[in-house]
């Protein structure tokens, strides 16, 4: 008797992501605090911390810090020196507005409660940066196990759902994620926003989405998941259903969520127009104040970090590009191997994908609006398309005819990379890999494409 294994149960799995996490984890830390024991940094901007231009200092210090102590205050380097000194003083720079506000208010937030009865032992610089490798790393153990969930959803494949894992878990821009940086509230925010929206929970989606646009300016792309939904769901009450008013309010609903995820970053951009811009002599207002369009986040990418259209294509640049050619090569690998395998999918952006492949996953069509009635009725149909498939196939094998016999795959929606639901995020991973290349500074997609979405991890 032939005996079959059977998978493992996800409960299982989760365990497995969540000590894989952990672990992955502790050994980041451990290297950062070794390294910054043993080896001079490069970046040598750790010790600077002047006095707060509204607000004073806290000249605490204790007699004598330790030496760890003093390996995670120079763990303070490049974006970090923002992160904490905007949590420590609040946004006094305008190139300081180029940095979010989630995490600095997340580290101010902890050093004053949670961490606060260690002040006297250590600097309140070193505790907001305690504060701030604590808060990432749990978000990062966090974050994978949303990974988990939402691969397992879209894939159907516990297997593939724990490889993914486990590559996020000890991605080459692991470092990122242990560090003074936003990128593990970001992966947490959008990760778990998209787990909701692909499990029917709109509502805790959008305010996952949004709050994820309060901690890196690409949060506000993950809108773009509820307008390709909102986009089918009213085609589809237009075309099948001939329900315009159901259609004008799938439209209306979807536009509304959209709005959300968009609004923090706009508010958090009026906020520093108000603080720049606002009660200032003409002469003293700042060019992007009197634009049409006073966006100060383009404005400071621009005039600060020189990023624009091509403005990064230099010889001296080639080595960064060089750099971030392996994770460019392999996203644009993964969209080309997608739109050759369905090209009829990819280019009709879902549009011409059959009733039944829709209706196997939330990212296309859902039950909010519509009701549940249309739900079971594409339930039923996607039933007797197996059934009327299952017949054809033992017709065509007792007649012998093996030529007309349907393969496996054909009424079943196909599984993994190449499934119907995955379509937006591999449209996601176009436009920021495109976007990378073209405007970005290069590198800075080793971080952003291990977050993306599903395309690149599977």
């Amino acid at each position: 008797m032939v005996q079959t294994s059977h998978p493992p149960p996800p409960h299982l799995h989760e365990a497995l992501v969540l000590k894989s996490a952990i672990c992955s984890r502790l050994l980041v830390l451990t290297l950062i605090i070794l390294c910054r024991i043993l080896v001079s940094p490069y970046d040598t901007s750790a010790p600077l911390n002047p006095p707060c231009l509204t607000t004073p200092n806290d000249t605490h210090s204790p007699l004598r810090q330790s030496r760890i102590a003093s390996a995670i205050e120079n763990g303070i380097v490049w974006d970090s020196v923002y992160f904490v000194r905007i949590a420590q003083c609040g946004y006094e720079y305008e190139q300081s507005y180029a940095f979010l506000p989630l995490l600095p208010i997340s580290i101010s937030f902890f050093s004053r409660t949670v961490f606060a009865m260690l002040l006297p032992f250590i600097p309140q610089r070193t505790l907001f940066a305690l504060s701030a490798y604590v808060i990432n790393n749990l978000a990062f153990v966090l974050a994978a196990l949303y990974l988990y969930r939402l691969s397992i959803t879209i894939l159907k494949d516990p297997e593939i759902a724990l490889r993914a894992t486990i590559l996020f878990c000890f991605n080459p821009a692991s470092i990122f994620y242990s560090s003074i940086y936003s990128e593990s509230l970001y992966a947490l925010l959008s990760l778990g926003g998209l787990y909701h929206f692909v499990s029917g929970g709109n509502n805790l989606a959008v305010l996952l989405l949004a709050l994820s646009g309060c901690a890196r300016s690409n949060g506000v792309l993950n809108a773009g998941y509820f307008c390709f939904q909102t986009m089918h769901r009213a085609y589809h009450a237009m075309s099948q259903r001939k329900r315009v008013t159901t259609a004008l309010q799938i439209v209306i609903v979807g536009a509304l969520r959209s709005a959300c995820i968009f609004a923090p970053f706009l508010v958090f951009q009026a906020y520093g127009y108000y603080n720049m811009c606002v009660g200032r002599f003409p002469d003293e207002m700042r060019p992007w104040c009197k634009a049409r369009i006073p966006l100060l986040y383009n404005y400071i990418q621009s005039h600060y970090w020189g990023v624009g259209f091509l403005r990064y294509f230099q010889l001296k640049q080639l080595p960064n590009f060089l750099l971030a050619s392996p994770i460019l090569s392999l996203a644009l690998c993964s969209v080309v191997h997608y739109a050759k395998s369905r090209p009829q999918n990819f280019y009709s952006l879902g549009f011409q994908t059959t009733i039944e492949e829709k209706s196997c996953g939330v990212v296309f069509l859902s039950d909010d609006v519509s009701g549940s009635k249309e739900a079971g009725s594409v339930e039923k149909s996607s039933v007797r398309v197996e059934e009327n498939f299952k017949l054809r196939r033992r017709k065509n094998v007792i007649k012998g005819d093996d030529a007309n016999v349907p393969i496996e795959s054909e009424p079943a929606t196909r599984p993994g990379y190449l499934s119907t639901s995955i379509l937006p995020f591999v449209l996601h991973l176009g436009f920021m890999t495109g976007t990378a290349f073209l405007v970005m500074h290069v590198q800075v997609f080793l971080l952003h494409a291990m977050h993306i979405g599903l395309a690149l991890d599977f």
